[in-house]
């Protein structure tokens, strides 16, 4: 049997699950190595204890061979009709994040007897600890993210708009044979990087003596990256050195503190508490970072809240910082995978303030 359904299954097990629907085309990939972008129609596979597992697809989607039971509707059949015939209606249904309410509402209307619960940890904790395949595929996508912010930190020069910038980051990708991009560039400069995240301007021009904060990503075989560095053009003033001295060490500390068996909520501890005794607690009010794979932002989170703890193949980012509106704003953003006994750093540009232009 796959040893990712294998997985997701032994997690169904502890929740006392016999049955998950998962509707995340990504989580589908993730299982099955097929990959369909269903749009607002009904696309999903059930999961079942008993390892008969199907799929149910659209005429409108081009697969094939795909190993599972496959259960086919067109747009005109009766698709909650389609899936009771398969689901067990006297028992419990795990859920997972991203199934549409037009579909899961008239199920539970249908089916009253039916009890729905959230069953997306049962695979988005499997997927949140990578295999040694996934692994070397997000290190490969770091790397090329690295070498497109060198590029950029080069490229960057007073009087270039935001969205030159941006535009040119984004060529980069392309020539280092990334498919696409983890989300839409962000580049900001002076004031505007105070706004965490602010769309590229075509007639913001940079000017001397102002920040260049770049948030960017790219899509490396079906993996994101992410990392944030922020540069200054020409000149940095004290104030300015000094608060991104703060969000580096800020970053540093978290960092050294990762290993197997670690709290998110102390890794976040160790950024907040250094910015908090510095006076700028009011100028840093989110989490400190976001579990990432498949997507940007995955299911997990590094945040005072979460109780969880680090375990080996994670890999999460640590991205504290400060934004003064008016001003500017600092961030310093690595990825960070848990080994398997300490942790190893994704992102290898230096995390120091840069003079560029």
């Amino acid at each position: 049997m796959n040893e990712r359904i294998e997985r997701v299954l032994e997690k169904m097990e502890k929740k006392g699950l016999d049955q998950l629907l998962l509707s995340d085309p990504l989580s589908i990939r993730f299982l099955t190595g097929i990959m369909v972008n269903p749009g607002e129609r009904l696309y999903a596979l059930l999961l079942r204890s008993n390892g008969k597992h199907t799929l149910f697809l659209n005429y409108l989607y081009y697969v094939s061979n795909t190993g599972f039971e496959e259960v086919w509707f067109s747009d005109m059949d009766d698709q909650i009709a389609v899936l009771m015939e398969h689901i067990d209606t006297k028992s419990v249904l795990g859920i997972d994040k991203t199934w549409p309410a037009r579909f899961l509402i008239p199920l539970q209307e249908r089916c009253p007897e039916l009890k729905t619960i959230w069953g997306s940890d049962c695979i988005d904790d499997v997927r949140a600890v990578k295999n040694a395949e996934e692994i070397e595929i997000m290190k490969q996508a770091s790397v090329i993210n690295d070498s497109v912010m060198e590029k950029a930190a080069a490229f960057i020069k007073e009087g270039m708009t935001e969205k030159e910038v941006a535009d040119f980051i984004d060529a980069e990708y392309m020539k280092a044979g990334a498919s696409g991009l983890s989300f839409d560039t962000i580049v900001c400069f002076g004031a505007n990087a105070a706004d965490q995240h602010h769309t590229p301007s075509d007639t913001r021009k940079l000017q001397a003596g102002e920040c260049v904060l770049i948030d960017m990503g790219c899509i490396w075989k079906g993996y994101c990256s992410d990392m944030t560095r922020t540069f200054y053009c020409k000149s940095v003033d004290d104030e300015q050195a000094a608060i991104h001295d703060l969000v580096r060490t800020a970053v540093e500390k978290a960092e050294a503190v990762i290993k197997p068996g670690v709290r998110f909520c102390d890794i976040d501890a160790q950024a907040r508490d250094l910015i908090d005794e510095a006076g700028y607690s009011e100028y840093w009010r989110i989490r400190l970072g976001h579990f990432i794979g498949q997507e940007d932002h995955e299911y997990g989170d590094v945040s005072p809240i979460n109780k969880n703890v680090a375990e080996p193949g994670m890999i999460f980012s640590i991205e504290p910082g400060i934004y003064i509106e008016g001003k500017y704003g600092v961030r310093v953003e690595d990825l960070v995978l848990v080994t398997e006994d300490g942790h190893e750093l994704l992102n290898a540009v230096d995390k120091k303030w840069r003079i560029v232009g």
